[in-house]
């Protein structure tokens, strides 16, 4: 998230993370996080009025707990960019408890494992999802950010701007998944062929 309260950034597929991670080793990328399991909980009311509005309430937990809303988003020179904010909270359950008194219930759960390294003034992070690796790079201004994709060989064009819950939406809708949530168990015995959605590694 920049300064302004606004998250830019853009994701890509990847084939193969562990090559993108030396990459970024061999270029000197400081490790901010080390791979962490993250838990997100994704919120709305009854009548999904989040939703419909793209907006979003979400609880994570990794190395910390978090609460984040995130407005709609609109394109700004090739980059996503949308509202943020965002806090850290000292009890889960605690916060659990409150967004339930105040009426909202959980939407979708996902997971994943996330990496989180610094470099030339952008964030990069590798992330293992059920479905698949990818890579966001996050940075205050959409030309660093694609500076950035370039010097670590990712193809531009084939960049995604739709969220990891978006792209679920829309496996869902074509493989007739009929479980709520993102999760490793639920994806663990399924085939998935993000080709389908016209998503395509970036490292190839």
């Amino acid at each position: 998230m920049t300064d302004s309260g606004h998250e830019l950034e853009v994701k890509f597929l990847l084939s193969n993370l562990p090559a993108l991670q030396a990459r970024l080793q061999d270029l000197g990328a400081h490790l901010v996080h080390e791979r962490v399991y993250e838990i997100n909980l994704r919120f709305d009311t009854p009548d999904e009025a989040l939703r419909r509005s793209s907006q979003v309430l979400r609880l994570r937990q990794d190395h910390e707990v978090r609460i984040t809303y995130k407005g709609p988003s609109q394109s700004k020179a090739g980059v996503l960019m949308r509202r943020e904010i965002e806090f850290t909270v000292g009890d889960y359950q605690a916060a659990l408890d409150l967004l339930d008194a105040l009426g909202y219930q959980v939407l979708v759960m996902y997971e994943k494992y996330r990496t989180t390294y610094a470099w030339s003034g952008v964030h990069i992070l590798l992330d293992e999802l059920p479905y698949g690796d990818f890579v966001e790079v996050e940075g205050s201004q959409p030309d660093m950010i694609r500076l950035v994709s370039n010097r670590l060989k990712l193809d531009w064009g084939c960049r995604i701007l739709d969220s990891y819950t978006q792209i679920f939406d829309k496996l869902r809708h074509i493989q007739g998944f009929t479980f709520r949530d993102l999760s490793f168990a639920n994806f663990s015995d399924l085939v998935v062929d993000l080709g389908a959605l016209g998503i395509n590694p970036a490292d190839q």
